[in-house]
């Protein structure tokens, strides 16, 4: 009779090789191992301009930490210039050329290029300074604009535009510069209101009132640390308006296209013991004309407000302040901005003048 054992102990052997030889090709199976979400792709801020922006344009770095202080850490200033200076920790990239027109940038399509290295979804842009210098009309700036925007658009049909009245200038070179700037401000609004759309706004932010060329700059022209904190200042409400509410889009209600919405923004113009003069600016944030508006204003500290001009006061018991518009001021294109200014009186020891605003639009 054939002896089944050596069967046995040959068999079983080779069936063990066998499975050790397959394990490997058997994949883990883990219950934990879930597919972990996608992670949200910050918003990408290009900052563009000249020298004003970028060399060393250090109220960008005042901006970045401003926005990442106050909780906008999802964000990534772009551009294909670096970083140049400034001393301060923040993310230097920018779109800011020494000495370049806004005219010329537009004539010889410098943009297109730089957009598809960095992939914006929000422009801030600070751009014409040396087209004043030059003595270029506000028409050949403003068509200059319009060709920079279509091709901000070409690139991101959404992008999100913030177009600044520039900054006073005042060099001893070129006495007329001071009222040119003032010229070509004061059609900013009307042709970002032309310019904008739903889908793609282009809000003009007040660079202009408030400055001054004397103690803000350190010749006339390019901000000493003075000005880039004003210039930071007046960015940072309407750049934290687009990223609020999950990145680029219209602050109201996306699925409302006739949701109203403003912001207000504070800087101070004098202050002195006991009291000080300031300044706020009121943004159509919406994508709708706005007919009205209201701004509440607390001040900081024990500060009363006593006067304002270019709009109508409204005193309560506890020193709320209600400012409403003064009719010639009361309706605002999407994208444009007023502003009214305010005395207010403040005890002896208050430090700097700061207050809490709130904006209600009508439409």
């Amino acid at each position: 009779m054939r002896d089944n054992r050596l069967l046995r102990f040959t068999t079983l052997p080779l069936l063990g090789l066998l499975a050790a030889l397959l394990l490997p090709l058997v994949p883990a199976v883990t219950p934990s191992a879930a597919a972990a979400p996608a992670a949200k792709a910050p918003v990408r801020i290009m900052p563009l301009g000249d020298s004003i922006t970028g060399s060393p344009g250090c109220w960008r770095a005042v901006l970045w930490n401003r926005l990442t202080d106050t909780g906008h850490t999802d964000i990534d200033f772009v551009g294909t210039l670096p970083a140049q200076g400034c001393g301060v920790a923040h993310d230097g990239d920018n779109e800011g050329h020494g000495g370049e027109l806004a005219t010329v940038a537009a004539d010889q399509n410098l943009l297109p290029a730089r957009l598809a290295a960095t992939l914006p979804d929000i422009v801030v842009m600070h751009f014409g300074t040396n087209d004043v210098w030059s003595g270029i009309s506000p028409d050949r700036i403003l068509a200059a604009y319009t060709r920079l925007v279509a091709q901000m658009r070409a690139s991101n049909p959404d992008m999100r535009v913030l177009v600044a009245q520039l900054i006073p200038m005042d060099p001893g070179s070129c006495a007329a510069c001071a009222q040119r700037v003032a010229d070509l401000n004061a059609r900013i609004p009307e042709w970002a209101a032309a310019t904008g759309t739903s889908r793609s706004p282009v809000t003009v932010v007040d660079q202009w009132t408030g400055f001054d060329t004397a103690t803000d700059t350190y010749d006339g022209v390019h901000p000493n640390a003075a000005g880039d904190e004003k210039i930071a200042a007046r960015w940072y409400p309407a750049l934290a308006a687009l990223l609020d509410d999950g990145g680029p889009g219209d602050p109201g209600d996306p699925g409302d296209p006739d949701a109203r919405a403003c912001t207000a923004s504070f800087h101070t113009v004098a202050a002195w013991q006991g009291g000080y003069q300031a300044e706020v600016t009121v943004t159509n944030t919406s994508a709708a004309p706005v007919t009205g508006w209201t701004v509440t204003v607390v001040p900081a500290d024990g500060a009363r407000v006593t006067q304002v001009w270019n709009g109508t006061l409204d005193t309560s018991a506890d020193g709320t302040a209600t400012v409403t518009d003064a009719g010639w001021n009361a309706a605002l294109a999407p994208g444009t901005s007023t502003a009214f200014g305010l005395i207010a009186t403040a005890p002896a020891t208050s430090p700097s003048p700061a207050a809490t605003l709130d904006c209600t639009a009508a439409s």
